[in-house]
């Protein structure tokens, strides 16, 4: 099984769409996949429709330390080779990331709720979504992840934040690692890159730039552009590599550009297709 994690210390990067979008199509591939909404606005939970809603979400899964399938809502998305279920971010009486924070194991919290049975035997991939900026839940997160996967946008603004903002949070969880949390190796990729001069300038400005992480950073080679496919098809609840198949050769449609991300990301899948099953992911 594989974790992911999409994390970012700035808002309105993608994360969640990029999420939606990435586990649909793992999903489409013939993987089992789990999404897990961490954030405390509940964009994740909302993107496609649920098929009979569990009782539980992410409070139950924090405050017990244990995935159950009562906190597991199937998606409702027709003909997946493989499954896609969420645990959605529900309206908590208590705060996460203060709760959390009281607790010497706020770090390892969630790492080890995904250890659970419920999660192990019956998923190939976990995703996590959680919230742009700094807190404990978002630390638990990121520290729960075999792989974490930042999107920046090609602006200068932030462009800045995701290079100084990255390396705080990395040293910052660094500290976590060394009481036995683990982190991840990052990957960044390019999300919303406009076709004009100025965004592929700050694109190469920023994979530059990563000289500075040490190693830490690494920048994928694929790029997500700034399409109208990805909202529309946000809109209308349908993963966007289903909504825009074919485009013209100036400009790759979302069906090529996710397939090419999630080979990079999990290169066993390479040619793999949505509609293939691969067999299950170790």
């Amino acid at each position: 099984m594989i974790k992911l994690a999409l994390v970012s210390t700035k808002g309105g990067v993608g994360k969640t769409t990029l999420t939606a979008n990435l586990g649909a199509l793992l999903a489409d591939m013939g993987l089992r996949v789990l999404l897990i909404d961490a954030d405390e606005k509940p964009s994740l939970s909302k993107y496609f429709r649920l098929r009979h809603p569990s009782p539980y979400g992410l409070t139950r899964v924090i405050t017990r330390g244990l995935v159950t399938r009562e906190a597991i809502t199937p998606i409702d998305l027709p003909r997946l080779a493989g499954c896609l279920d969420i645990v959605v971010s529900d309206s908590p009486e208590i705060n996460l990331s203060d709760w959390l924070y009281s607790r010497i194991d706020r770090a390892v919290r969630l790492k080890l709720a995904l250890r659970s049975p419920d999660v192990v035997d019956h998923y190939d991939c976990v995703i996590l979504d959680a919230h742009g900026g700094a807190g404990a839940v978002e630390d638990a997160v990121a520290l729960a992840a075999d792989l974490l996967i930042s999107p920046v946008r090609p602006d200068v603004l932030s462009g800045s934040e995701f290079m100084d903002g990255t390396l705080r949070m990395l040293e910052r969880l660094d500290a976590s690692s060394a009481i036995g949390a683990g982190l991840g190796p990052m990957k960044a990729v390019i999300n919303c890159l406009r076709r004009s001069n100025n965004s592929r300038l700050v694109a190469d400005t920023i994979r530059e730039n990563f000289l500075r992480a040490q190693g830490r950073v690494t920048m994928l080679d694929t790029v997500i552009p700034d399409a109208n496919a990805y909202q529309a098809a946000a809109t209308a609840q349908v993963p966007v590599h289903r909504f825009d198949r074919q485009r013209g050769a100036a400009s790759p449609s979302a069906y090529e550009v996710m397939h090419r991300l999630a080979w990079e990301l999990i290169p066993s899948l390479q040619g793999v297709y949505a509609g293939q099953e691969p067999g299950h992911v170790r």
